[in-house]
């Protein structure tokens, strides 16, 4: 049975509205979180966790389960064919985790899960949310069912077109689509491929992200003229053979899962309005390049469970604003990275070779590749 009332409603229980959870029932506040969805994700989808982010989930008690769940890759290469460019080394990291954590979004959402439930903690499933309304002392959450919920504060953390962030007039002033089409492929290979190490190959015919999953399958992603809407074995085979290693022969055997997708670019211009706080996707989206998407949402999560719960046991709501500010500024700061990240993947042809030679040329420089490697990891900026 929906509950009438509560601390808080998180509506959206993916990664971020999980991980918001769990930091909220621990700390020992009321928490509804709901769901559109009868049952959680099931494909890969996002499968990186970065050094940043796994400390800060240790504030919420799951990053010994992650790190045990996932490959610990503690190199990432940017390559040419078999030509390496520039080789970045996770393990000179000034961090307790010096690697990228390479986890399935569903595993990553299982343990989240897990963790709530072992709190006393639950999802309700599947109820959409529809509106919300404020006044002076809470808020009121409409669900598709009829129920209302009221609480002290409303989560949107349900996905870019978040109703919840649409109806508190928290929507975004503008959208950015990049002209540029991505196919998504997890694939089974016959030898060939590296378990320990995320490469991205820049290579004439175009980019290609090879990334290795606990199952022993890859990831692969790859910007072309025209996705499939389920990739095949033969298309991601000539991917990698176009686009990937030249001397040891890789044979693609399944392809597990399969996507395309175009990036948006969005940053809400605001993240709170009065009682209604925004999280993860409904606050910002972009390219997936440097996997930066899933772990800036978590972060998001962890630094407003703790806001959250000091407004609502001291009914300060200084620390609500600090999240809304800070974690704004942030986003800004990883669209624009990922937005770098991507254009320099994507120049076009005749530009490609010379783009190579340059990252050749600045790889020999030790500088350029530990702030590189910090970006990546998440680790530029004072940790929160």
């Amino acid at each position: 049975m929906m509950p009438k009332r509560a601390d808080v409603v998180i509506v959206g229980a993916g990664p971020v509205g999980l991980a918001l959870a769990v930091g909220l029932v621990d700390r020992g506040h009321e928490v509804v979180v709901v769901d559109r969805l009868a049952a959680g994700a099931n494909t890969s989808r996002a499968c990186v966790v970065h050094p940043r982010t796994l400390e800060m989930l240790e504030r919420i008690g799951v990053t010994e389960q992650l790190t045990t769940a996932g490959i610990h890759a503690e190199q990432f290469a940017i390559r040419d064919g078999d030509r390496a460019l520039v080789p970045l080394q996770f393990r000179e990291l000034a961090s307790a985790y010096r690697y990228v954590l390479m986890v399935p979004q569903q595993v990553t959402e299982q343990v989240l899960l897990e963790r709530l439930e072992e709190l006393g903690g639950s999802v309700h499933r599947p109820y959409a949310a529809v509106d919300v309304t404020q006044s002076a002392e809470g808020a009121e959450v409409t669900l598709d069912s009829g129920d209302v919920v009221t609480a002290r504060y409303v989560v949107a953390a349900d996905g870019m077109n978040s109703k919840i962030r649409d109806a508190a007039g928290l929507g975004f002033d503008h959208s950015d689509t990049l002209a540029l089409n991505f196919t998504l492929a997890d694939v089974r290979v016959q030898d060939g491929l590296q378990h320990d190490v995320v490469q991205l190959y820049l290579s004439r015919p175009g980019m290609l992200v090879v990334a290795p999953l606990p199952d022993g399958s890859f990831r692969l992603v790859a910007e072309v003229d025209d996705a499939p809407e389920r990739p095949d074995v033969a298309y991601a085979q000539g991917l990698l053979e176009l686009r990937g290693p030249q001397s040891a022969p890789v044979r693609v055997t399944e392809v597990v899962w399969g996507s395309r997708f175009r990036i948006h670019e969005r940053v809400a211009d605001r993240y709170r309005d009065r009682r209604v706080l925004l999280a993860g996707d409904a606050a910002h989206t972009h390219s997936p390049a440097g996997g930066q998407g899933m772990n800036l949402g978590l972060r998001d999560a962890v630094t407003l469970g703790e806001a959250l719960s000091a407004a609502l046991t001291t009914g300060n709501e200084s620390q609500l604003d600090q999240y809304a500010a800070a974690s704004r500024a942030e986003a800004v700061r990883v669209v624009a990275l990922a937005h770098r990240l991507t254009r320099v993947a994507t120049v076009p042809p005749f530009a490609r070779p010379s783009r190579n030679a340059v990252l050749r040329l600045l790889s020999r420089f030790p500088a350029f590749r530990r702030s590189l490697t910090n970006q990546l990891a998440g680790l530029t900026h004072t940790r929160q």
